[in-house]
């Protein structure tokens, strides 16, 4: 789940444009395993947990990648954040999602806890306070297809699809197939502004 709104109706006058194709997810997610291998000298206790709903399968694409190159299965789990989320009294309810921690757990463990767009911060700070509740990692990492800017907290993604830079009035929308049609990365805005890329 995201820092910001990835999907909804447009208005009529949003205008919409791809930025990042299927091809360039796949190459994206690719980067992003081998960045990970090398940065943790392989893939021995890592735990990849996606914080739903699109980091689940983003996480699950990853760790396919990483056994594709090291020939060993990576744990990967689901970290629902939605009852550690500050803005919990200011948005409408949000149905729980299911948590799934590997049987190996993730105590001593490198976890990568895995988003599609990084934006204010807050849903990963959630998802710190939530991974505390759960058990003791030896380290955390971050990696997310897309990095939006705009952080309201002091948190930075180890591992970056894609560095977008957009306004406050833009919405960056990921679509996955499997969970949506296709894979896509759109900036949505309003119509007469610029979109930037």
């Amino acid at each position: 789940m995201p820092d910001s709104p990835t999907s909804g109706p447009l208005a009529s006058a949003d205008i919409s444009r791809v930025v990042l194709d299927d091809s360039d997810i796949t190459r994206a997610l690719t980067r992003i395993a081998h960045e990970i291998l090398e940065r943790n000298k392989g893939a021995a206790d890592l735990v990849l947990l996606g914080i739903p709903t699109r980091g689940v399968p983003l996480a699950e694409r990853i760790a396919a990648r990483i056994a594709a190159v090291e020939g060993d299965d990576v744990p990967v789990g689901s970290l629902d954040v939605t009852m550690y989320r500050d803005d919990l009294r200011m948005k409408p309810a949000r149905a729980l999602l299911p948590t799934q921690i590997p049987a190996s757990g993730i105590d001593g463990r490198t976890v990568v806890l895995v988003d599609d767009v990084l934006f204010s911060g807050r849903t990963i700070r959630a998802a710190l306070d939530a991974l505390n509740d759960i058990g003791r990692p030896r380290a955390v990492q971050l990696a997310v297809l897309v990095d939006r800017g705009h952080r309201e907290l002091p948190i930075r993604a180890d591992f970056v699809g894609k560095n977008l830079p957009t306004s406050l009035v833009e919405t960056v929308k990921v679509s996955l197939a499997g969970v949506d049609e296709v894979d896509a990365v759109t900036i949505q805005g309003p119509a007469g502004g610029e979109v930037t890329a």
